[in-house]
């Protein structure tokens, strides 16, 4: 009966995502409710949710404060001495703007949100690409491929699924995964090298074939330049302008529409600006990310103290601080309410005994040479899973009953967890994260052409993500 109501439970709520019939936050609410008390949870409903808050409590503070401090560090300009030096060292050939391009967009992805990531990395360098000829579908399989990556960061939606679903620390997910993200940015690194350099090739080809052209008297005569290397098709015209509004993947928090953008970039004047303070700002990230990575202090806590530190040295008036924390107000309630909404979902599953049963059954069924290599085939499945559906229904579906069955063979939870986020890069790039569809959007490529050069690439850095985990030990094998 548990194991019926359990998969239907699961079902329905993953239906409802998919389809669109709810919001996550609606179907994490009133389903899991709906069904516990079918389940004959009665009034121990209560306390059964009381527990999942308790839990998930530290990751929404996490949550909270890490999109607060990113997005005073974007509001007072940390990141566009950045963004004017990838443009100033990039000059005129093709393999170093794909390169900046992949260096820009992983800077940028610290704030967790994809929509910013692509608005400003667009915004900065698609005119270049289309002075040097340079196809903008390289810009979009770059910009994606690192911002993908990137989204493991614990504020940037997945790994706080994860551990939300799993009531486990972020930190237990992340830290020992910073080996993978490393490996992978590389590994993006060098595929936008690769690409730079086969552009560099093609366009020099195109520059002989017009000045012979030229000599003959012919031309093409349509004056757009025809791609005939990594990006197919005609260079489009760029759109830049209104784009700022456009809602934004599940895995990311909408600060994108926050002063400080003008035209779909950022806004040069913005009164937020602390030019002074730059050295200070950029010392505080580093320091923070260094103390993130040693994991000697609890994230929550980090982030508590960073965010208030940075809060106060930029903004010393109070109405200055409220001001910075209500521009990025629609961000944290979207988030944040997202994992107290689930505590719902963990709370039921677990307090009915849903998940033990469906673990149990899944375990009967499941052939036995598998069993002990459970982390390594959710690793794998989440790369497919995660594209066609969307984070919550595959983080808060699926994943609590994968688990509880990989603990059937000695799989911790927080094993089981890290497997999961190396299916990102891939996920990153489904036309169900609006995110991506921006990013098509203002480079003027198709969606298609976007995913013949990307999703290829994005398998390869998942399993090589994946395969790292493995070898330092992250993942049981």
């Amino acid at each position: 009966m548990l194991v019926a109501l359990g998969l239907l439970m699961v079902v329905t709520f993953m239906a409802l995502i998919i389809t669109k019939r709810a919001t996550p936050v609606v179907a994490l609410l009133l389903v899991p409710v709906a069904f516990g008390l079918f389940a004959g949870a009665g009034l121990g409903i209560s306390d059964m949710i009381t527990d999942g808050i308790k839990d998930l409590a530290p990751t929404a503070a996490m949550l909270f404060f890490a999109i607060v401090f990113f997005g005073i560090m974007i509001d007072v300009g940390l990141f566009d001495p950045v963004v004017r030096g990838v443009v100033k060292l990039v000059r005129d050939d093709p393999a170093k703007l794909v390169v900046g391009t992949a260096v820009l967009a992983m800077v940028v992805s610290l704030d967790g949100d994809g929509s910013t990531t692509f608005i400003i990395t667009t915004s900065a360098l698609l005119p270049l690409y289309l002075k040097l000829g340079v196809s903008p579908v390289v810009l979009t399989v770059v910009a994606g491929l690192s911002n993908a990556t990137m989204n493991i960061l614990p504020w940037g939606g997945p790994t706080a699924r994860a551990a939300s679903a799993l009531k486990i620390s972020p930190s237990e997910v992340f830290v020992p995964m910073i080996p993978s993200l490393v490996v992978g940015l590389v590994i993006v690194l060098l595929f936008a090298y690769h690409l730079g350099v086969l552009e560099r090739r093609r366009i020099g080809k195109i520059e002989i074939r017009e000045s012979v052209l030229a000599r003959s008297g012919g031309g093409t005569g349509s004056g757009v330049a025809v791609l005939d290397g990594p990006g197919t098709g005609t260079v489009p015209p760029a759109r830049l302008s209104g784009s700022a509004d456009i809602s934004l993947d599940d895995d990311s928090t909408d600060n994108a529409s926050d002063t400080g953008f003008t035209a779909g970039t950022l806004d040069p004047n913005r009164p937020t600006l602390r030019p002074k303070l730059l050295w200070f700002n950029a010392a505080l990230t580093i320091g923070l990310l260094a103390v993130l990575g040693m994991d000697v202090i609890s994230i929550p806590v980090l982030f508590m103290i960073a965010a208030g530190i940075a809060l106060v040295v930029n903004f010393p008036q109070v109405k200055d601080q409220s001001a910075a924390i209500t521009r990025h107000s629609s961000s944290i309630v979207a988030v944040v309410s997202m994992v107290l909404a689930a505590a719902v979902l963990t709370g039921v599953f677990s307090g009915t005994g849903m998940v033990e049963a469906i673990a149990d059954w899944l375990t009967s069924i499941l052939p036995t040479f598998l069993g002990p290599h459970l982390a390594i085939v959710i690793g794998l499945l989440s790369i497919p899973f995660t594209f066609f559906m969307t984070n919550d229904a595959f983080y808060f579906g699926m994943l609590p009953v994968l688990s509880e069955t990989a603990q059937k063979y000695g799989i911790d939870p927080a094993e089981v967890a890290r497997a999961s986020i190396t299916g990102q890069p891939v996920h990153m790039q489904s036309p169900l994260v609006p995110a991506i569809l921006l990013l098509v959007a203002l480079a003027g490529v198709s969606l298609a052409d976007h995913h013949k050069k990307v999703l290829w690439r994005a398998c390869l850095v998942s399993v090589a993500m994946l395969g790292v985990g493995v070898l330092v030990g992250s993942i049981p094998f």
